[in-house]
């Protein structure tokens, strides 16, 4: 099974969202892009992660035009952005999701209270992408 998540940035929901996968599952192939990637993964998102024992410290940003002609069983936006700047994949794409969340990097405050969106957010990209999981594999 290939999964290709995308988002603006692929700083953060993206990333997490991947790194949920993998997690789960070791067998899965999942990627992650984005419409316009960021220089690095967003620090908070790699600390919240790792505050549940998943490693993005290793992760960095990729275009999803280097992506655009591999075929996927599944390519899932997970912001409103990325739903409406998607490429058009030359490659086959069996099934199109569309999954969104918050983007944690918004956040402000104190550190305390923007790292509090950022767990906010991880846990329900965990809670979604648990569901997505359950779903699949099976099939």
């Amino acid at each position: 099974m290939k999964i290709l998540i995308l988002c603006t940035g692929n700083s953060c929901r993206s990333q997490m969202a991947e790194g949920f996968l993998k997690h789960l599952d070791r067998s899965l192939e999942v990627y992650s892009a984005g419409t316009r990637p960021a220089n690095e993964v967003n620090p908070n998102a790699v600390q919240v992660m790792q505050e549940i024992g998943i490693d993005l410290s290793k992760q960095f940003p990729k275009l999803v035009d280097k992506f655009i002609n591999e075929e996927f069983d599944y390519v899932i936006t997970v912001c409103d952005n990325a739903k409406e700047t998607c490429p058009v994949f030359t490659g086959k794409v069996q099934n199109r999701l569309h999954i969104p969340f918050d983007d944690p990097a918004d956040a402000i405050g104190s550190e305390e209270e923007v790292l509090a969106v950022y767990r906010r957010v991880r846990d329900e990209i965990k809670e979604q992408f648990s569901k997505f999981y359950n779903e699949i594999k099976n099939k």
